[in-house]
């Protein structure tokens, strides 16, 4: 209860500063509240009252002491009140209309800080612009009449023409807080997807390593320098934004190579690839289908394995379609689910939202997934 009270006192002190204030001025009859107007009069306290308080929770939090906050805003609201008091005999004081506009900026000061600081220039040119015309308008054009038939209407309107500017400006930078919090957000998701990726591939390569080092095969070596390659593109190439189609390929090629010195038994296993590759995508879109297809298709059967893979290009349009199918024994794709798909799908509606098409389709006895990408 303590720790609420603590966190919150800024709006129980604004109220009673307000109340004090407002029974004190009564009091020396510098204000008079009354009495058959209770709707106007609880409004407007509670109106000044929540900007007190919020102004005191703000300054609060930046380590502010509450005895001087209070004593400031009693200072100052006294001070007001007591000069459009004394010099009541001035139609539209001009002094009072520039301390209260003060009083106004204060709380704006200790409400937003930090928009206050960014748009200083921008607001004091705004507000001292507009007391200029006033003052001038007020004091040196000769009569209040003239004032009152001309210029007052200006005048006070330039007063309120800063706050609609003031208003719009909030709304932009929140607009912009928002967006780049968003981005940060999503470059957070796509870098742990990726640190998901990367050691599910190398789980089941470096398994099948274990396989070629427990039996002693020659070609250990080779899927040693093959897998030291494709580490090596991994992490330099794959926290990348983008990297040349060509390497991607070589990528993939290379782990498909590594697949084909282990078997023993006939794979049918073909990769078209187009003659242009230009084009830049995202590193490691098309490792996760690929090797699902080995995963729970080539690792499963015994005999009459295939994978068909394919990539092709539309240079003029930027788009690019990846399309892979494998045969599979029903059993196993139900018994063995991965992260990489889903994955996959996660990292494309981040990578390429609205630029993308997954489609994903099981056969009795085949399974295709057809990745279409506009890079435009």
């Amino acid at each position: 209860m303590n720790n609420i009270f603590r966190k919150y006192q800024a709006f129980v002190i604004g109220p009673i500063i307000t109340f004090v204030l407002i029974l004190f001025m009564e009091y020396i009859d510098l204000i008079r509240v009354p009495g058959n107007a209770w709707i106007s009069n609880t409004l407007g306290f509670l109106f000044y009252a929540y900007f007190i308080s919020l102004a005191i929770h703000r300054y609060l939090k930046s380590g502010g002491n509450v005895l001087k906050v209070g004593t400031g805003f009693v200072t100052l609201v006294i001070v007001t009140f007591s000069i459009g008091y004394f010099t009541s005999h001035l139609q539209d004081n001009p002094l009072m209309i520039l301390l209260m506009i003060s009083f106004w900026l204060m709380l704006f000061y200790f409400i937003l800080p930090e928009f206050f600081q960014k748009y200083r220039f921008l607001i004091f040119g705004l507000y001292g612009g507009s007391a200029l015309f006033f003052l001038y308008a007020r004091l040196f054009t000769g009569s209040f009449e003239l004032y009152e038939s001309t210029y007052k209407m200006w005048a006070l309107s330039l007063f309120l023409l800063p706050i609609p500017i003031l208003i719009a400006l909030w709304f932009y930078e929140q607009w912009k807080w928002f967006r780049t919090l968003k981005a940060e957000k999503a470059e957070a998701e796509l870098a742990l997807l990726s640190s998901q990726v990367n050691p599910h591939f190398f789980f089941n390569t470096l398994n099948n390593l274990y396989s070629l080092v427990v039996h002693q095969s020659d070609k250990a070596p080779e899927v040693i320098l093959k897998l030291s390659d494709m580490m090596r593109y991994t992490i330099y190439e794959g926290k990348k934004d983008k990297v040349s189609l060509k390497d991607e390929i070589e990528y993939l090629q290379g782990y498909i190579d590594l697949h084909k010195i282990r078997y023993q038994k006939e794979v049918d296993i073909r990769f078209e690839t187009p003659e242009e590759t230009d084009l830049r995508v995202a590193p490691l879109l098309f490792i996760v289908p690929l090797e699902n297809a080995f995963k729970h298709g080539v690792e499963s059967l015994r005999d009459g394995a295939y994978i068909h893979a394919s990539i092709k290009t539309d240079i003029q349009n930027e788009k690019l379609v990846f399309e892979i199918s494998n045969n599979f024994e029903e059993k196993e794709l139900e018994s063995e689910k991965g992260i990489g798909l889903e994955n996959l799908r996660q990292r494309l509606e981040l990578l390429y939202p609205d630029k993308h098409q997954l489609d994903i389709v099981k056969g009795d006895n085949e399974f295709k997934i057809t990745l279409q990408l506009n890079m435009l």
